[in-house]
């Protein structure tokens, strides 16, 4: 029965980044902590600790990520039996990392968890495996604690400590709340550290800093193709499709920036037809003469020789040096293989080739007076990573746009959770987040984290909105930028080595 609740918790805990019930697929942070708190009652009431973490993280990642199955079975042609293996042997693989922090976990403390340092040892192991998932071996942090967080009060930690920071602050509210579940005693220390992080929660939505400023309002109209996944490199349909409906709706524009998104033109240009980009060029003054047009277009570069990219490019109306952006962390198995993989690969149908990965920190697009900071897929997963923007080498990024193809997921909730994603690198950096998707979800978030104006999914359209650029950098942008994720390793790792050194005891008495 307790495995059963166990399996449950981690189901709610990887929903509660987008519920399939609502019709909004909003967040839902206190089925996190619920997800989190029956989980930790049951981590103490067994004998069995690890295997119940390895349950509730298999079905917790289980459930954030099922949509890899269309992925892979319907659009990229592996049996349902693979692919369904696939996506458990993922989930359990990655579940390995909290498998190893509740055994360091339980081996510095009693089992009843009658041990002050309970709370915060726990907040601390669980963030540095959180950490850990989402950057070892090339990191894949889907559906990680901290997302589910961008509507619930502990959002207003999101610009001082970002999303590792906000985990480590869940869990430690979670395991003092599953001490109260469990009956069991709970320490002056915990009590008045509870006591300071909901007096200092409170004190930030009082007081509402903001470490931003207002760099004007740009107008963008974001292309949504919608190309079905099983037709989009095909010669007949998807691709002819793709070379017909976004130069026509392009042409058709007349406002200062436009945007396309992920491969929206699915062929390199030597397989173009003549002169199909100069034709793309805009060649007219968007309004006034002194706002002339660009667009910003994904398709794939590159050659045999050098290799190939998965790229946006740059198209003005003005004499302009030439701007590229080319992705740099790349999807395993859809855009590399990793060694040793290649047999997995050669089972599917994937459509294009092993690519080469461009740089972390790369320029921005200098329009309309706005940096725009281009990223693409799932890139904008890797908020440490998006940091190095800010780190002084170019002028600080205005704007985040994130150019991306979810067709491969068809109409799951990896739409909704990877806009979710982009709320909190918003909330993050207090910059606007644009998404320009094939299929959806193409939307405009402001640098608060908020939706302001979103196209309807699976059709096609263009979405008009003003943005308005931001100016200035938070406190984890300044962090992150210049030490990437140590800050917290090292904070985490510190507690955990005092808890250590507190329990010594405890651990000596287990050795002998």
């Amino acid at each position: 029965m307790l495995l059963v609740l166990c399996c449950l918790a981690g189901a709610l805990q990887g929903f509660a980044l987008a519920l399939p019930l609502q019709e909004s697929h909003s967040p839902n942070w206190w089925l996190q902590m619920l997800g989190m708190v029956m989980f930790l009652y049951v981590m103490h009431k067994t004998e069995h600790p690890q295997l119940t973490t390895l349950i509730f993280g298999s079905s917790w990642i289980g459930t954030s990520c099922w949509w890899l199955y269309v992925s892979m079975h319907t659009y990229g042609g592996l049996n349902g039996v693979m692919s369904f293996s696939a996506v458990a042997a993922l989930s359990t693989v990655l579940s390995l990392y909290y498998v190893g922090c509740i055994a360091v976990y339980r081996l510095l403390i009693n089992k009843n968890l009658q041990n002050e340092h309970a709370p915060g040892l726990f907040a601390a192991l669980w963030t540095m495996a959180e950490v850990a998932r989402a950057t070892w071996l090339t990191g894949f942090g889907w559906g990680g604690v901290g997302y589910a967080h961008i509507e619930s009060p502990l959002s207003v930690w999101a610009p001082w400590v970002g999303v590792y920071g906000t985990t480590a602050i869940t869990s430690y509210l979670c395991a003092v709340c599953a001490g109260f579940v469990g009956g069991l005693r709970t320490s002056r220390m915990s009590f008045l550290t509870l006591t300071a992080m909901v007096l200092l929660t409170l004190g930030l939505h009082v007081i509402k800093p903001e470490f931003t400023q207002s760099n004007g309002v740009i107008e963008v109209a974001l292309l949504q193709g919608n190309i079905p996944q099983d037709e989009k490199f095909a010669a007949q349909t998807g691709v002819a499709q793709a070379l017909a409906w976004y130069p026509e709706t392009i042409k058709q524009q007349t406002i200062s920036l436009v945007i396309a998104p992920e491969t929206a033109i699915p062929l390199l240009p030597k397989q173009l037809p003549d002169g199909f980009l100069e034709k793309l060029k805009p060649t007219h003054e968007a309004g006034e003469s002194d706002q002339q047009q660009a667009i910003l277009l994904g398709l794939p570069l590159g050659n045999v020789k050098q290799g190939y990219t998965n790229s946006v490019v740059a198209l003005t109306s003005k004499d302009q040096t030439s701007w590229q952006y080319d992705k740099h962390h790349l999807v395993p198995f859809g855009e590399f293989t990793p060694q040793g993989m290649r047999w997995f690969t050669d089972m599917m149908s994937i459509p294009l080739g092993d690519f080469q990965k461009g740089k972390v920190n790369t320029p921005s697009f200098l329009w309309s007076q706005q940096q725009i900071a281009a990223n693409i897929c799932y890139e904008d997963l890797f908020s440490e990573e998006l940091a190095k923007r800010f780190d002084g080498t170019y002028p600080a990024p205005t704007i985040w746009v994130n150019f991306s193809n979810l067709a491969w997921f068809g109409d799951t909730l990896a739409m909704y959770q990877h806009l979710h994603i982009s709320r909190m690198r918003a909330l993050e950096f207090e910059r606007p987040f644009i998404k320009s998707s094939n299929t959806g979800i193409t939307a405009v978030v402001n640098h608060k984290g908020e939706v302001t104006h979103q196209l309807e999914r699976l059709k096609p359209g263009v979405l008009l909105a003003e943005v308005e650029g931001r100016t200035g950098i938070t406190p984890y942008a300044y962090w992150s930028a210049r030490w990437g994720v140590w800050p917290v390793w090292i904070l985490c790792g510190l507690w955990v080595a005092c808890c250590a050194f507190q329990n010594r005891g405890v651990y000596a008495r287990r050795i002998i």
